[in-house]
């Protein structure tokens, strides 16, 4: 049975057969629209079955052959976005005071730079960050493992949420009024338990306590295999 190629950033798909690849693009914001150009051309020559918009803010090829992954990712000129393994999965980003008329603090700043930072570092469990811009939460700060949210004084940060499994939970607020500065630091964060989440049952909410302080520094894409498919964006 095919399974999930980590080192090439594919996802097996339900055929068992083609795999899906979602290129990292932080914050999912392009400015080069020459990126999207490649896409589609990547796409119409190796015969993908979509291009699929994820919520992690990435454009995922379903469908391609496994020996056509290698020229994929060759001509496509882009790193694999983490969209499998144990590791900080994404860093969501809204428009925040950079094109939104409604955002209170520089989402996009600060998710960038938290991106650069923590974007696939392997952990003991997959990872979610959001960055929203203001309380209209648009990245759904309160679903995240990790989230900030821009207030009138300084962002918010949350804690401990997530929408998988049966009994989903909003993050608890574990600071406020940070600035820019301090929303980038780990330190101030009561963060995360190192919990093995494979030693759980599925739905089992096995994150309810979670103590202990966010990891510092940067690492390699997702180190621990772990089953998904593109779906698990979406």
């Amino acid at each position: 049975m095919a399974d999930d190629l980590l080192d090439k950033g594919a996802i097996v798909q339900r055929d068992k057969e083609t795999y899906a690849i979602a290129p990292h693009i932080p914050g999912g914001i392009i400015t080069d629209f020459n990126l999207l150009r490649r896409l589609a051309d990547v796409a119409e020559k190796f015969g993908v079955k979509a291009v699929k918009l994820t919520s992690a803010e990435r454009f995922a090829l379903v469908g391609l052959k496994p020996g056509d992954l290698d020229q994929a990712w060759q001509e496509l000129g882009l790193i694999p976005g983490a969209a499998i393994g144990l590791c900080v999965r994404s860093i969501k980003i809204c428009p925040g005071t950079t094109f939104c008329r409604l955002g209170l603090q520089d989402a996009v700043g600060v998710g960038l730079k938290l991106d650069e930072k923590y974007h696939g570092m392997p952990l003991p469990y997959k990872f979610k960050i959001g960055v929203s811009g203001c309380a209209n939460n648009c990245s759904e700060t309160s679903i995240k493992d990790l989230g900030l949210m821009g207030m009138n004084k300084g962002w918010r940060v949350l804690a401990g949420g997530y929408a998988s499994g049966l009994h989903p939970r909003l993050a608890d607020v574990i600071a406020t009024g940070l600035s820019d500065a301090e929303a980038l630091d780990h330190r101030p964060y009561p963060g995360l338990v190192q919990t093995d989440r494979k030693k759980e049952a599925p739905g089992q909410n096995h994150r309810r306590n979670r103590p202990g302080p966010i990891p510092d520094g940067t690492g390699p894409a997702c180190g621990v295999s772990e089953r998904s498919a593109v779906s698990s964006e979406q």
